[in-house]
């Protein structure tokens, strides 16, 4: 699959890129704008240069997709029709400036009227986690592969949530993440969205991997006979089974987090 991150230079491409593939590890390629002209020697910036390099880069990308790779793309391309060529799965517009320090990308910038995602301002790694989530959803989960799943309401994730889904992902490499849908109080501070972002933070590393969605509030499982998958419960030593959300969730008000 092949991402797009475009915007005027200095808005943080090249810093979002670099998060992104610490969350996707080996099965990245990531090229940068600067680095891919360095190497073609290249460093025409009109508008036939910007062609050229908008092709380059479509190019590499085509040769890292063929290695089974999630292409990484990170230049200013200023064209709208240019970007339409560049036939990105994923486009992400970092819209964090409205002028750059070289004003004639400036006056031909085209701000896109669309994309899969908008940074508007800098917020570390979060949007990069977040994107990680969102591509792996699209282009890497299979809902046909066998899955394990989990479901808990995860006021806040903790080690002993991370113990158990160490457990879980070791059964079939892939894990669904049930949220119960539960009405706020202090045992629940967080609503059902911010549990789900913290979740998508929290395990950027598995992309395509995790798939996380809200449930109602399940208080009963119920099965018949040969049903084709089994409830287990999963036994650890003393120290995780007394990690206590409760107890980190009193911490955190005495600490003004929560």
């Amino acid at each position: 699959m092949r991402v797009l991150i475009f915007g005027l230079p200095g808005s943080g491409k090249t810093y979002l890129a670099e998060l992104l593939v610490e969350c996707f590890g080996d099965k990245v390629a990531w090229f940068n704008a600067d680095k891919v002209r360095e190497e073609a020697d290249d460093w025409d910036f009109s508008d036939e240069g910007r062609l050229r390099q908008n092709q380059r880069m479509i190019d590499l990308c085509i040769n890292a997709e063929l290695e089974g790779k999630v292409a990484i793309a990170d230049f200013v391309a200023p064209f709208e029709s240019a970007r339409n060529k560049f036939f990105a799965d994923y486009e992400i517009f970092v819209d964090t400036i409205k002028e750059g320090r070289f004003e004639d990308t400036n006056k031909v910038f085209e701000r896109p009227p669309v994309a899969d995602y908008f940074v508007h301002e800098q917020r570390g790694d979060i949007d990069a986690k977040i994107i990680a989530y969102e591509i792996g959803q699209r282009f890497i989960w299979d809902n046909q592969a066998p899955t394990t799943q989990m479901l808990g309401r995860f006021q806040p994730w903790h080690p002993g949530h991370q113990a158990l889904f160490d457990r879980a992902m070791a059964k079939h490499e892939q894990v669904v993440l049930m949220v119960r849908d539960m009405p706020t109080d202090d045992s629940n501070p967080y609503p059902a969205y911010e549990v789900i972002e913290n979740l998508q933070q929290s395990l950027c590393k598995f992309a395509g991997k995790v798939k996380i969605e809200v449930v109602p509030n399940i208080l009963n499982i119920t099965y018949g006979r040969g049903v084709g998958y089994k409830i287990e419960q999963e036994v650890f030593d003393d120290a995780t089974h007394d990690i206590s959300a409760t107890k980190i969730r009193e911490q955190m008000r005495k600490e003004g987090k929560l």
